[in-house]
């Protein structure tokens, strides 16, 4: 695996990674601005597993800010969000809020290197992959790093949090 697969890949992101000494791969594709779930998109213009490509939500647990990882096929159960964090209720965010704590844009934003570190919750499923993959900070770009290197970066801990759709 190669730390910098793309030097155009630069974002908070792959500079955090690369300054934790975290091994990584970073992969572009061209990003389609109709795109309906970027996510999947990737997973698909990627050839990957959609099982192996994460998403990252931002929740609003007790009135603080969260972040969920969750694969892109599943949905973020937040009542289990606010387990994980000790907290009783939790309500998707406003996407404006969103990309203002973290300095990224919906569709783009990465657990990783954001603006205002928040608690951050992996779903355990992850532990099932060698590595996974998760925005790389901008539509268009994934990175894929192995998930307990992940939860290092940003001081993130594994729970249940996926539901079927």
């Amino acid at each position: 695996m190669a730390k910098r697969a793309d030097a155009s890949a630069g974002t908070p992101a792959t500079v955090a990674l690369t300054r934790a000494g975290i091994v990584f791969t970073a992969l572009g594709y061209d990003h389609d601005p109709r795109a309906a779930a970027y996510g999947f998109e990737a997973a698909e213009k990627l050839g990957l597993d959609p099982d192996r490509v994460f998403k990252t939500l931002l929740a609003s647990v007790d009135g603080a800010l969260a972040v969920g990882i969750v694969p892109v096929a599943m949905q973020l159960d937040l009542k289990a969000l606010a387990a994980a964090l000790g907290g009783k209720r939790a309500e998707m965010a406003d996407p404006a809020v969103a990309e203002r704590k973290t300095g990224y844009v919906v569709g783009g934003i990465s657990p990783i290197g954001q603006k205002t570190a928040l608690p951050t919750v992996l779903d355990e499923s992850a532990i099932l992959h060698e590595t996974i993959y998760v925005s790389g900070g901008r539509r268009g770009l994934d990175l894929e790093l192995a998930p307990d290197d992940l939860l290092a970066v940003t001081a993130g801990r594994y729970a249940p949090i996926a539901r079927t759709r």
